[in-house]
């Protein structure tokens, strides 16, 4: 049922018509929204992920529960679908080089790669013409006190993958941290950044299909709470033209990376006016939740059509929205929620409510002001 071999712009295939299957890599709610956005467009799911009881396994077609080493079923997956995304970026590329051999993964590994590791990424951004806050490569202690010297303090440092969510990185004052910091981040090689006198942060995810072509979604403004997304303001009010700017860049992104799918690109609003870029993700976003409800296309059903080789639908807003995550015992009050005019909820099949883990979110449409 594959394909082809990977594929960027180069590769481009014709549509897979309804009854194709779409495999994802992961299990989580990112993928179980894409497992439910491609059943809507008459597709089936295929999911492969190491964990059991994974929250899009129980919408999709398929589960195949294995590692993202196994060789003999990351094969057998790829031979029972006609192209391959991702639900997040840590997909390690020995997964992707066995896949790709047999079915198109979009995005390519490349872009994954990028994506991985925060110095990488953050020199990738500069190559297509984001500032971003000053930083400095992290491999020991002495490092960070170099940064602390060169970029003024406080920085932050982050462990170059892994690190999501404010976990992987620490903010240090003073050189006599560096010991304990390096030592908290387990050794592991990291990157430094300067502080960023910033207004506030927002986010474009831009779409790019198999012939090449770009929609973005409007800029949305993101208000965290303990360095986890809580709510996303769509579109982004009184940005101005920065939101064009915003929109611009992110389509120079993906368009380098020659990758099919979505890129979301999160950025700093300077308080003198500019953009800079902080980190990116070759998947659906958090901060795009509120198009299932409030786009004309959703973030997901965008992501079905870009991997099935399908033209990329409207992004376009219908109403200006707010997006709420819902963390830990939150998703408890799904009955006030479900009660409350407006009101979308979105819940995402986890058994166990952990502080600060997302367990579903809601949209509202919000008034013009």
């Amino acid at each position: 049922m594959a394909a082809g071999p990977s594929d960027g712009v180069a590769g481009a295939a014709r549509p897979v018509p309804p009854g194709g299957v779409l495999g994802v890599l992961g299990g989580g709610q990112l993928g179980r929204m894409t497992a439910l956005a491609a059943a809507r467009l008459g597709y089936r799911a295929h999911i492969y992920a190491p964990e059991a009881d994974a929250p899009a396994a129980e919408v999709a077609w398929r589960t195949t529960q294995a590692a993202y080493d196994d060789a003999a079923a990351l094969a057998a997956f790829a031979a029972s679908v006609d192209a391959v995304t991702v639900e997040f970026e840590n997909v390690p590329e020995v997964a992707l080089a066995t896949i790709a051999a047999t079915a198109p993964t979009r995005p390519n590994a490349a872009a994954l790669a990028t994506a991985q590791d925060r110095l990488v990424e953050k020199r990738f951004l500069q190559s297509v013409g984001f500032g971003t806050a000053p930083f400095m490569a992290v491999d020991g202690p002495d490092d960070i006190r170099a940064a602390l010297a060169d970029l003024g303090g406080p920085v932050v440092v982050k462990t170059r993958r892994f690190g999501y969510d404010g976990k992987g990185q620490a903010r240090v004052e003073t050189a006599s941290e560096a010991e304990a910091v390096w030592a908290a981040l387990g050794e592991a090689p990291s990157i430094a950044e300067g502080f960023v006198d910033f207004e506030r942060e927002i986010s474009v995810i831009a779409a790019r299909d198999v012939a090449g072509r770009v929609a973005c979604y409007p800029a949305v403004e993101n208000r965290h709470e303990n360095h986890i997304l809580r709510r996303s303001l769509a579109p982004a009010p009184a940005l101005g033209a920065l939101a064009g700017e915003a929109e611009r860049l992110a389509a120079a992104a993906v368009a380098a990376l020659d990758m099919v799918g979505l890129l979301a690109v999160e950025m700093f609003v300077t308080a003198a006016g500019g953009l800079l870029a902080n980190e990116m993700a070759p998947r659906p976003h958090n901060s795009g939740h509120w198009t299932m409800d409030f786009a004309e296309t959703s973030q997901f059903e965008q992501l079905v059509r870009a991997a099935m080789g399908l033209p990329l639908g409207d992004p376009s807003p219908t109403a200006p929205a707010e997006m709420w995550n819902l963390l830990g015992d939150e998703a408890d009050d799904w009955p006030r929620l479900l009660a409350t005019p407006g009101v979308r909820l979105h819940l995402y099949g986890k058994r166990e409510a952990r502080p600060g883990r997302k367990m579903g979110h809601w949209n509202r449409a919000l008034a013009l002001e």
